[in-house]
């Protein structure tokens, strides 16, 4: 196979974008002292608190590793694990004000990430691009 041809297959540059924006974005990442598996565990926090199964089942985190996050953020006091009182086998954690405040600051760092990324593309084909990313991503589950 020549560079030709390999350079207009979607699977090649779909690994090349994405080798790219994770470049960008682990590189951003690691200057706060964070990692990606801590924003995506903050994030799905956000709205309400979640059992650690369903928590790693949102982020897509095998169940070590959203343990290990959680370890590395409760330590830092940015989120709380308690029993459940409907189960008291499971934890549930929370998102405390001080997680919150840390979500804010890696979700402006990632959202100039996505910018750094997407900066050859206007604002009609970000949102083009994201729409397709989307509806490829959706066939996972299937």
């Amino acid at each position: 196979m020549t560079r030709d041809r390999i350079s207009t297959l979607p699977t090649w540059l779909l690994s090349r974008a994405n080798l790219r924006a994770q470049r960008l974005l682990h590189g951003a990442l690691a200057d706060t002292g964070r990692r990606g598996h801590h924003y995506r565990i903050l994030a799905a926090l956000e709205d309400a608190p979640l059992s650690q199964a369903e928590l790693g089942r949102r982020v897509a985190l095998d169940r070590s590793d959203v343990v290990g996050g959680l370890v590395d953020l409760e330590t830092d006091g940015l989120v709380h694990r308690s029993p459940d009182p409907a189960d008291r086998r499971r934890n549930v954690v929370r998102l405390t004000p001080a997680g919150r405040t840390e979500l804010d600051r890696l979700h402006a760092v990632v959202t100039a990430v996505q910018d750094e990324v997407l900066a050859p593309l206007d604002p009609a084909e970000r949102r083009r691009l994201a729409s397709l990313l989307a509806r490829l991503g959706d066939r996972m589950d299937r």
